[in-house]
Order: structure tokens, then C-alpha cells, then sequence
């Protein structure tokens, strides 16, 4: 079996407002989870987009691409956007995205997809370019179709200038579980979207990571009923969340959330006091 040596790579911090985050759970009840002043003036939580960089015998991989640097100022603003995307967060480990040759994606909304393309020498106002101009590019067929329909409780998350037809070109689809790449398999867990995945690595010291969708984003959403009031399928979010933590427990994964804007990896434990909840746990890459 093909191993991985995983690097976490952060591409920049963003803010959504935090209500939405939380779905039905009321503000009373979330505010108490964050420090006084984390949430800001307009309601907005600390949200970080997380990625990975993967490599084998010289082979690169990246999971998920964040939002990418095409945002004009309103844009940014509305997000409180870090002027910082995943390009940057690779040049830093001395990776040229030309480099790669897979790319995964949990799913296509702008905030996992944005960043397959750039803008064109810096310039928002050019045609994007792909980002990464050799690499295939994985995502389940279903999520695909209902990306290039906006098929989506949001009427701005599955943008064209992100998933344009340079990235349709690139697009390798996958229906259900299955290895994309030697070492790496995609694991479905619809609720979010209809197609949204997860990504299971194996790593080069034997454990197995995987690579977190929105059906666990940030660390305080581990509780059984913190649903994002963007999901399409609440129910099945809550139901496909259970089913990954207790996975993970079982099988002694290591879990990497693609939004935690702290220390993103984790083990998992069973909550030894409330029967079918689980306890994240800090761990290592």
C-alpha cells in the first residue's frame, strides 16, 4: 500500500456568522463555547481553511483548496478574509502547485473549491487560471452535477469562476467509496451537500488519518445535534457525523477538521458519561 507523509497547510482565516454555524442550537447556548470576544460585532466566528499536503516517492497530492484569492474587497470584507490562500501556504513548504498531481476536494462550495483556481498574475479582474495546471481533480459525481445546477440551500456557494471549464477538464468523478489515488480513498458523508466526502490517507507511520468535511468542521461541532444551518439534510449531517466519530473511535483514526482555526487533528474517545457522544482529543500529524 502506497503511505503518505501528510503536512498541514493553513490557507488563510475567514469568519461565518456563527447562528448559521450552529443551525437550531440557540445563541445562549453556543456563545457560552468561545471566549468573550472571539465572536465579533457582526455575529462572525474564527473559521480557518484547512488543507493538506501529501507526499510519496516524490508524488504530491493537496486536499481541499479553501477560497482562493479571486474575492474582490466586498467580498473579503464580507468573510473577513485573510489576504492568504493555498498557493501561498505551499510556496511556504517550498511546492510549486504545478507540482501536484491530485487534488481532492470534500466538496465544491467556495470555501473547499475557490482555491483551484487564481487570479490570473495577481489580477481579480483577469480570467482565473488553474492553480494547479497538471493535477487531477477529485470530487464525487453527484456533488459535481449538483455544483455546475447550484443545487444548494445558498444561492452564492457554488461560484463558476471556481469551478469554471478549465476545472472541468480536470475533474476525475468519483460514485461512492473508492481509492482516487494509491493511499487515498474518498468516503462519502451527504447531509452538508448531497455529495460531500471525506478523505482517509494512509500515513507513512502506519496510523490512518482522515481529512474532515463540513459534517464535522470545527471542533465544537462534534456534538451530536451541532448541524450547520446550511446543510441540505440536517438529519442525515447528524446521523453521517455519529457514523464518522464512531468510526474513528472504533478504527483509531486520526481526524483533521477543515475548518478548526486552532490545533485542527484529533483522536477520538467515547464520551465515558453521555452514551453516544464522543471527546476530541489533540493529536499529531
Amino acid at each position: 500500500m502506497t503511505r503518505w507523509n501528510a503536512t498541514l497547510l493553513r490557507a488563510g482565516t475567514f469568519r461565518l456568522d456563527a447562528g448559521c454555524m450552529f443551525g437550531l442550537i440557540p445563541k445562549v447556548v453556543w456563545s457560552k463555547w468561545f471566549a468573550p470576544g472571539v465572536i465579533d460585532d457582526l455575529n462572525r466566528m474564527p473559521m480557518e481553511q484547512n488543507c493538506l499536503l501529501l507526499e510519496s516517492g516524490g508524488r504530491l497530492a493537496v486536499i481541499e483548496t479553501g477560497i482562493g484569492d479571486k474575492f474582490d474587497a466586498k467580498q473579503r470584507g464580507i468573510y473577513a478574509q485573510q489576504p492568504r490562500a493555498v498557493h501561498d501556504a505551499l510556496a511556504e513548504r517550498g511546492v510549486d502547485p504545478s507540482q501536484v498531481e491530485d487534488v481532492v476536494c470534500t466538496h465544491l462550495h467556495f470555501d473547499h473549491a475557490g482555491g483551484l483556481t487564481r487570479a490570473a498574475g495577481g489580477d481579480p479582474n483577469a480570467p482565473p487560471a488553474l492553480t494547479f495546471p497538471r493535477a487531477r481533480v477529485h470530487a464525487q459525481a453527484t456533488e459535481w452535477r449538483d455544483a455546475l445546477a447550484n443545487k444548494s440551500t445558498m444561492h452564492a456557494t457554488y461560484l463558476r469562476s471556481h469551478i469554471n471549464d478549465a476545472v472541468a477538464a480536470r475533474m476525475v468523478l468519483a460514485e461512492g467509496e473508492r481509492e482516487v489515488v494509491p493511499g487515498v480513498t474518498v468516503m462519502p458523508t451527504p447531509g452538508h451537500t448531497w455529495g460531500q466526502q471525506c478523505v482517509r490517507v494512509a500515513l507513512a507511520d502506519g496510523r490512518t488519518l482522515v481529512f474532515v468535511s463540513d459534517v464535522v468542521p470545527t471542533a465544537l461541532h462534534a456534538r451530536p445535534t451541532t448541524n450547520l444551518a446550511y446543510d441540505v439534510e440536517p438529519y442525515t449531517s447528524m446521523l453521517e457525523r455519529q457514523k464518522l466519530l464512531k468510526a474513528a473511535c472504533e478504527n483509531r483514526w486520526i481526524l483533521l477538521l477543515d475548518h478548526e482555526p486552532g490545533h485542527p487533528v484529533f483522536s477520538v474517545e467515547a464520551d465515558r458519561e453521555k452514551s453516544g457522544h464522543f471527546v476530541l482529543r489533540t493529536a499529531e500529524l
